[in-house]
Protein backbone atom coordinates (compact mmCIF):
# COMPACT_ATOMS: atom_id res chain seq x y z
CA UNK A 1 0.00 0.00 0.00
CA UNK A 2 1.40 3.36 -1.03
CA UNK A 3 1.27 6.05 1.63
CA UNK A 4 0.86 9.79 1.13
CA UNK A 5 1.04 12.69 3.53
CA UNK A 6 -2.38 14.25 3.99
CA UNK A 7 -1.74 17.90 3.28
CA UNK A 8 1.47 19.57 4.36
CA UNK A 9 0.73 19.17 8.08
CA UNK A 10 -1.25 15.93 8.24
CA UNK A 11 -0.49 12.26 8.94
CA UNK A 12 0.61 9.57 6.51
CA UNK A 13 -2.45 7.95 4.99
CA UNK A 14 -3.01 5.04 2.64
CA UNK A 15 -3.52 5.77 -1.06
CA UNK A 16 -7.21 5.06 -0.61
CA UNK A 17 -9.41 5.24 2.48
CA UNK A 18 -12.53 3.36 3.54
CA UNK A 19 -15.74 5.35 3.78
CA UNK A 20 -18.01 3.57 6.25
CA UNK A 21 -21.27 5.49 5.84
CA UNK A 22 -23.04 2.81 3.80
CA UNK A 23 -22.58 0.30 6.60
CA UNK A 24 -25.22 2.13 8.66
CA UNK A 25 -28.32 2.14 6.53
CA UNK A 26 -27.81 5.16 4.29
CA UNK A 27 -27.96 2.88 1.23
CA UNK A 28 -30.58 0.58 2.65
CA UNK A 29 -30.03 -2.47 4.91
CA UNK A 30 -26.48 -3.69 5.47
CA UNK A 31 -25.00 -6.76 7.12
CA UNK A 32 -23.24 -6.04 10.41
CA UNK A 33 -20.92 -9.03 10.32
CA UNK A 34 -19.93 -8.39 6.71
CA UNK A 35 -19.37 -4.70 7.48
CA UNK A 36 -16.97 -5.54 10.31
CA UNK A 37 -15.25 -8.14 8.16
CA UNK A 38 -14.83 -5.51 5.45
CA UNK A 39 -13.24 -3.06 7.90
CA UNK A 40 -10.84 -5.79 9.04
CA UNK A 41 -10.02 -6.73 5.44
CA UNK A 42 -9.30 -3.07 4.64
CA UNK A 43 -6.93 -2.75 7.58
CA UNK A 44 -5.24 -6.04 6.64
CA UNK A 45 -4.74 -4.71 3.10
CA UNK A 46 -2.94 -1.62 4.40
CA UNK A 47 -5.78 0.90 4.37
CA UNK A 48 -5.31 2.98 7.50
CA UNK A 49 -7.96 5.69 7.03
CA UNK A 50 -11.51 5.00 8.24
CA UNK A 51 -14.04 7.75 7.56
CA UNK A 52 -17.31 8.20 9.41
CA UNK A 53 -19.78 10.76 10.74
CA UNK A 54 -21.42 10.88 14.14
CA UNK A 55 -24.82 11.19 12.41
CA UNK A 56 -24.42 8.09 10.19
CA UNK A 57 -27.11 5.83 11.56
CA UNK A 58 -27.35 8.35 14.44
CA UNK A 59 -24.30 6.88 16.17
CA UNK A 60 -24.58 3.37 14.73
CA UNK A 61 -21.61 3.81 12.41
CA UNK A 62 -19.27 4.95 15.16
CA UNK A 63 -20.33 2.06 17.37
CA UNK A 64 -19.81 -0.36 14.47
CA UNK A 65 -16.28 0.96 13.90
CA UNK A 66 -15.66 0.86 17.64
CA UNK A 67 -16.56 -2.83 17.63
CA UNK A 68 -14.31 -3.50 14.63
CA UNK A 69 -11.23 -1.76 16.08
CA UNK A 70 -11.60 -3.02 19.63
CA UNK A 71 -8.33 -4.60 20.74
CA UNK A 72 -6.34 -3.31 17.77
CA UNK A 73 -3.21 -1.20 18.16
CA UNK A 74 -4.36 2.42 18.05
CA UNK A 75 -1.44 3.60 15.94
CA UNK A 76 -2.38 1.19 13.13
CA UNK A 77 -5.38 3.19 11.93
CA UNK A 78 -6.67 6.74 11.59
CA UNK A 79 -10.28 7.77 12.16
CA UNK A 80 -11.79 10.77 10.41
CA UNK A 81 -15.09 12.00 11.87
CA UNK A 82 -17.62 14.52 10.60
CA UNK A 83 -19.94 16.22 13.07
CA UNK A 84 -22.67 18.82 13.26
CA UNK A 85 -25.60 17.35 11.34
CA UNK A 86 -28.77 17.21 13.43
CA UNK A 87 -31.42 14.49 13.13
CA UNK A 88 -34.72 13.77 14.84
CA UNK A 89 -35.94 10.40 16.21
CA UNK A 90 -37.44 9.50 12.83
CA UNK A 91 -34.11 10.15 11.10
CA UNK A 92 -35.11 13.42 9.43
CA UNK A 93 -32.44 16.09 8.94
CA UNK A 94 -32.79 19.20 11.08
CA UNK A 95 -29.82 21.33 10.02
CA UNK A 96 -26.36 21.85 11.53
CA UNK A 97 -24.90 22.99 14.80
CA UNK A 98 -21.24 23.95 15.03
CA UNK A 99 -21.29 26.20 18.08
CA UNK A 100 -18.16 25.67 20.21
CA UNK A 101 -20.22 24.15 23.05
CA UNK A 102 -21.93 21.79 20.61
CA UNK A 103 -18.57 20.73 19.16
CA UNK A 104 -17.32 19.78 22.62
CA UNK A 105 -20.53 17.83 23.21
CA UNK A 106 -20.29 15.99 19.88
CA UNK A 107 -16.67 14.98 20.39
CA UNK A 108 -17.39 13.61 23.86
CA UNK A 109 -20.07 11.26 22.55
CA UNK A 110 -17.94 10.25 19.56
CA UNK A 111 -15.01 9.25 21.77
CA UNK A 112 -17.38 7.15 23.86
CA UNK A 113 -19.00 5.40 20.90
CA UNK A 114 -15.68 4.67 19.20
CA UNK A 115 -14.00 3.59 22.42
CA UNK A 116 -10.87 5.65 21.73
CA UNK A 117 -9.10 8.46 23.55
CA UNK A 118 -8.58 10.68 20.51
CA UNK A 119 -9.86 11.31 16.98
CA UNK A 120 -7.27 11.70 14.26
CA UNK A 121 -9.15 14.12 11.97
CA UNK A 122 -12.22 16.03 13.09
CA UNK A 123 -14.35 18.16 10.80
CA UNK A 124 -17.72 19.92 10.58
CA UNK A 125 -19.87 18.07 8.04
CA UNK A 126 -21.07 21.32 6.48
CA UNK A 127 -20.63 25.02 7.17
CA UNK A 128 -22.93 26.26 9.92
CA UNK A 129 -24.00 29.67 8.59
CA UNK A 130 -24.81 30.85 12.11
CA UNK A 131 -21.29 30.30 13.48
CA UNK A 132 -18.21 32.00 11.98
CA UNK A 133 -15.79 29.41 10.64
CA UNK A 134 -13.11 31.06 12.77
CA UNK A 135 -15.06 30.11 15.90
CA UNK A 136 -15.55 26.54 14.69
CA UNK A 137 -11.86 26.08 13.93
CA UNK A 138 -10.90 27.79 17.17
CA UNK A 139 -13.00 25.32 19.15
CA UNK A 140 -11.34 22.40 17.39
CA UNK A 141 -7.90 23.92 17.95
CA UNK A 142 -8.66 23.93 21.68
CA UNK A 143 -9.56 20.24 21.45
CA UNK A 144 -6.16 19.61 19.88
CA UNK A 145 -4.47 21.33 22.83
CA UNK A 146 -6.45 19.11 25.17
CA UNK A 147 -5.47 15.95 23.26
CA UNK A 148 -8.95 14.91 22.12
CA UNK A 149 -8.27 15.39 18.42
CA UNK A 150 -5.07 15.42 16.37
CA UNK A 151 -5.92 17.33 13.19
CA UNK A 152 -8.60 19.62 11.76
CA UNK A 153 -10.33 18.98 8.46
CA UNK A 154 -13.16 20.65 6.55
CA UNK A 155 -16.00 19.31 4.44
CA UNK A 156 -17.96 20.74 1.52
CA UNK A 157 -16.86 24.36 1.91
CA UNK A 158 -15.79 26.88 -0.69
CA UNK A 159 -12.50 28.64 -1.35
CA UNK A 160 -13.18 31.71 0.78
CA UNK A 161 -14.14 29.62 3.81
CA UNK A 162 -11.07 27.44 3.34
CA UNK A 163 -8.83 30.52 3.44
CA UNK A 164 -10.53 31.89 6.54
CA UNK A 165 -10.24 28.56 8.33
CA UNK A 166 -6.58 28.09 7.42
CA UNK A 167 -5.78 31.52 8.80
CA UNK A 168 -6.84 30.31 12.27
CA UNK A 169 -5.20 26.88 12.39
CA UNK A 170 -3.53 24.46 9.92
CA UNK A 171 -6.11 22.43 7.98
CA UNK A 172 -4.98 18.99 6.84
CA UNK A 173 -7.68 18.19 4.31
CA UNK A 174 -10.97 19.07 2.72
CA UNK A 175 -13.45 16.25 2.32
CA UNK A 176 -15.59 16.84 -0.74
CA UNK A 177 -17.27 14.97 -3.56
CA UNK A 178 -15.01 14.39 -6.56
CA UNK A 179 -15.46 11.94 -9.38
CA UNK A 180 -15.58 11.71 -13.15
CA UNK A 181 -19.08 13.18 -13.05
CA UNK A 182 -18.57 15.60 -10.13
CA UNK A 183 -15.66 17.85 -11.03
CA UNK A 184 -16.74 21.21 -9.70
CA UNK A 185 -13.80 21.47 -7.31
CA UNK A 186 -11.38 21.82 -10.23
CA UNK A 187 -12.35 25.44 -10.82
CA UNK A 188 -11.56 27.17 -7.50
CA UNK A 189 -11.59 24.78 -4.57
CA UNK A 190 -8.82 22.40 -5.64
CA UNK A 191 -6.42 25.22 -6.67
CA UNK A 192 -7.03 26.94 -3.32
CA UNK A 193 -6.30 23.75 -1.38
CA UNK A 194 -3.11 23.18 -3.35
CA UNK A 195 -1.98 26.76 -2.78
CA UNK A 196 -2.48 26.32 0.98
CA UNK A 197 -1.08 22.78 1.21
CA UNK A 198 -4.42 21.20 2.10
CA UNK A 199 -5.13 17.64 0.99
CA UNK A 200 -8.37 16.32 -0.50
CA UNK A 201 -10.21 13.24 0.73
CA UNK A 202 -12.59 12.58 -2.13
CA UNK A 203 -15.91 10.93 -1.39
CA UNK A 204 -18.43 9.81 -3.99
CA UNK A 205 -15.67 8.62 -6.34
CA UNK A 206 -18.22 6.17 -7.80
CA UNK A 207 -21.04 8.71 -7.44
CA UNK A 208 -22.79 6.55 -4.82
CA UNK A 209 -22.49 3.50 -7.03
CA UNK A 210 -23.94 5.16 -10.12
CA UNK A 211 -20.69 4.85 -12.11
CA UNK A 212 -19.52 1.64 -10.46
CA UNK A 213 -20.56 -0.48 -13.41
CA UNK A 214 -22.83 -2.47 -11.11
CA UNK A 215 -25.76 -0.08 -10.79
CA UNK A 216 -28.99 -0.98 -12.54
CA UNK A 217 -31.98 1.25 -13.12
CA UNK A 218 -34.64 1.06 -10.38
CA UNK A 219 -32.20 -0.61 -7.97
CA UNK A 220 -32.85 1.69 -5.00
CA UNK A 221 -34.30 0.02 -1.92
CA UNK A 222 -36.31 1.19 1.06
CA UNK A 223 -34.21 3.47 3.25
CA UNK A 224 -31.79 4.28 0.40
CA UNK A 225 -31.30 8.03 0.18
CA UNK A 226 -30.29 7.68 -3.49
CA UNK A 227 -34.00 7.48 -4.25
CA UNK A 228 -34.04 11.27 -3.72
CA UNK A 229 -30.85 12.01 -5.65
CA UNK A 230 -31.43 13.85 -8.95
CA UNK A 231 -28.90 11.71 -10.80
CA UNK A 232 -30.86 8.57 -9.96
CA UNK A 233 -34.22 10.02 -11.05
CA UNK A 234 -36.05 8.82 -14.14
CA UNK A 235 -34.90 10.78 -17.17
CA UNK A 236 -31.49 11.39 -15.63
CA UNK A 237 -30.41 7.91 -14.60
CA UNK A 238 -30.78 6.60 -18.17
CA UNK A 239 -28.47 9.31 -19.52
CA UNK A 240 -25.95 8.73 -16.73
CA UNK A 241 -25.90 4.99 -17.34
CA UNK A 242 -25.09 5.73 -20.99
CA UNK A 243 -21.91 7.41 -19.71
CA UNK A 244 -21.15 4.28 -17.71
CA UNK A 245 -21.48 2.11 -20.80
CA UNK A 246 -19.06 4.36 -22.66
CA UNK A 247 -16.67 4.00 -19.75
CA UNK A 248 -17.16 0.24 -19.77
CA UNK A 249 -15.70 0.02 -23.28
CA UNK A 250 -12.48 1.58 -22.00
CA UNK A 251 -12.42 -0.70 -18.96
CA UNK A 252 -13.03 -3.80 -21.06
CA UNK A 253 -10.17 -2.85 -23.38
CA UNK A 254 -7.82 -2.67 -20.40
CA UNK A 255 -9.17 -5.83 -18.78
CA UNK A 256 -10.36 -4.03 -15.64
CA UNK A 257 -13.73 -3.07 -14.18
CA UNK A 258 -15.62 0.19 -14.61
CA UNK A 259 -15.24 0.91 -10.89
CA UNK A 260 -11.49 0.39 -11.10
CA UNK A 261 -11.22 2.86 -13.98
CA UNK A 262 -13.29 5.44 -12.11
CA UNK A 263 -11.29 5.13 -8.88
CA UNK A 264 -7.97 5.08 -10.74
CA UNK A 265 -8.93 8.29 -12.54
CA UNK A 266 -9.48 10.11 -9.22
CA UNK A 267 -6.30 8.65 -7.75
CA UNK A 268 -4.33 9.82 -10.79
CA UNK A 269 -5.34 13.46 -10.31
CA UNK A 270 -2.62 13.93 -7.70
CA UNK A 271 -1.04 12.41 -4.62
CA UNK A 272 -2.75 15.10 -2.58
CA UNK A 273 -6.12 13.48 -3.42
CA UNK A 274 -7.14 10.39 -1.44
CA UNK A 275 -10.18 8.53 -2.81
CA UNK A 276 -12.58 7.21 -0.17
CA UNK A 277 -14.21 4.00 -1.33
CA UNK A 278 -17.57 3.16 0.23
CA UNK A 279 -17.28 -0.62 0.09
CA UNK A 280 -19.72 -2.43 2.37
CA UNK A 281 -18.62 -5.91 1.32
CA UNK A 282 -15.27 -7.61 0.98
CA UNK A 283 -15.75 -8.36 -2.73
CA UNK A 284 -16.36 -4.69 -3.47
CA UNK A 285 -13.34 -3.77 -1.35
CA UNK A 286 -11.18 -6.22 -3.32
CA UNK A 287 -12.36 -4.65 -6.55
CA UNK A 288 -11.56 -1.15 -5.25
CA UNK A 289 -8.09 -2.22 -4.13
CA UNK A 290 -7.49 -3.47 -7.66
CA UNK A 291 -7.72 0.12 -8.89
CA UNK A 292 -4.32 0.77 -7.33
CA UNK A 293 -2.76 -1.44 -10.00
CA UNK A 294 -4.47 0.31 -12.91
CA UNK A 295 -2.11 2.53 -14.87
CA UNK A 296 -3.73 5.11 -17.10
CA UNK A 297 -1.84 6.37 -20.15
CA UNK A 298 -2.30 9.65 -21.96
CA UNK A 299 -4.51 7.94 -24.56
CA UNK A 300 -6.54 6.43 -21.72
CA UNK A 301 -7.15 9.83 -20.17
CA UNK A 302 -8.18 11.21 -23.55
CA UNK A 303 -10.58 8.31 -24.11
CA UNK A 304 -12.07 8.75 -20.64
CA UNK A 305 -12.57 12.46 -21.27
CA UNK A 306 -14.40 11.70 -24.51
CA UNK A 307 -16.55 9.08 -22.82
CA UNK A 308 -17.38 11.21 -19.77
CA UNK A 309 -16.81 14.89 -20.52
CA UNK A 310 -16.77 17.36 -17.67
CA UNK A 311 -20.33 18.38 -16.70
CA UNK A 312 -21.78 15.48 -18.70
CA UNK A 313 -23.85 14.15 -15.79
CA UNK A 314 -27.61 14.61 -15.89
CA UNK A 315 -28.93 16.04 -12.63
CA UNK A 316 -27.19 17.64 -9.67
CA UNK A 317 -25.20 15.71 -7.11
CA UNK A 318 -27.72 16.70 -4.42
CA UNK A 319 -31.30 18.04 -4.65
CA UNK A 320 -31.44 21.76 -5.40
CA UNK A 321 -32.72 22.58 -1.90
CA UNK A 322 -29.57 21.05 -0.39
CA UNK A 323 -27.19 22.55 -2.94
CA UNK A 324 -28.57 26.00 -2.13
CA UNK A 325 -27.27 25.68 1.43
CA UNK A 326 -23.86 24.17 0.59
CA UNK A 327 -20.94 26.57 0.92
CA UNK A 328 -18.94 24.60 -1.67
CA UNK A 329 -21.57 25.40 -4.31
CA UNK A 330 -21.45 29.17 -3.88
Amino acid sequence: MQMHQLGKTGPEVSAIGLGCMGMSGMYGPSDRAESIATIHAALDAGINLLDTGDFYGMGHNEMLIGEAIKGLRRDDFLISVKFGALRDPAGAWLGYDARPAAIRNFVAYTLQRLGVDHIDIYRPARLDPNVPIEDQVGAMAQLIKEGYIRHIGLSEVGADTIRRAAAVHPIVDLQIEYSLISRGIEDQILPTCRELGIGITAYGVLSRGLISGHWQKDATRKGDFRAFSPRFQAGNVEKNLELVEALRQIADAKGVSVAQIAIAWVDAQGKDIIPLVGARRRDRLTEALGSLSVELSAPDFAAIERAVPKDAAAGGRYPEAQLAHMDSEK
